[in-house]
């Protein structure tokens, strides 16, 4: 791995990431982990919120929060990393025949920025949502004054995870599988 990052930094060669895992796609080691890796955050979300709203179990609930804050941290910022230092995403999305080389934009390119109007916001939000959590919920945490405002921004943030992760897919499919 040094001696292709050696060669990347010195433009000697066309590495372009590490190859990916999923079969019949062109993506990036790490392109495939995220994809795959929403496959399992939407559940766990999913069942995160099922627990305080009929189960009213708001201590796992704050721990599940906590920890997929935690993962998708740092599963976000190594994805980062890896697409600003490693990988050159438009060389493996250009075989997929949603991608053009022309001026005028294309299919890829329109799922991309729809996935990141989403995503970006989805990442302030959460954020927000569970600093203000930690911040004004007692220990344990049980429903409070702060509660109405908490679920008007988790429900907002649920709904923007949901959607990053589809956008998400519909990117991953039109880039690197087609």
């Amino acid at each position: 791995m040094i001696p292709l990052l050696a060669q990347q930094l010195a433009g000697e060669s066309s590495f372009s990431g590490a190859g990916g895992f999923i079969p019949g796609s062109r993506g990036s080691l790490m392109l495939d982990v995220v994809f795959l890796a929403m496959f399992a955050i939407i559940p766990v979300m999913g069942w995160s919120i099922y627990l305080v709203k009929y189960r009213r179990n708001y201590t796992l609930h704050k721990q599940i929060q906590i920890t997929l804050g935690m993962v998708l941290l740092v599963a976000v910022t190594a994805f980062e990393i890896d697409m600003r230092f490693f990988t050159d995403w438009e060389a493996l999305a250009a075989p997929s025949r949603f991608y053009t080389t022309s001026e005028s934009w294309n299919w890829v390119w329109y799922s991309l920025v729809i996935h990141l109007l989403f995503a970006i916001p989805t990442t302030f939000l959460w954020v927000f949502v569970i600093v203000q959590a930690i911040r004004k919920f007692p220990r344990p945490p049980h429903p409070n004054e702060y509660s109405p405002r908490h679920l008007f921004w988790a429900k907002l943030a649920a709904f923007e995870m949901l959607m990053t992760a589809v956008t998400g897919w519909v990117f991953y499919v039109l880039a690197f599988m087609m």
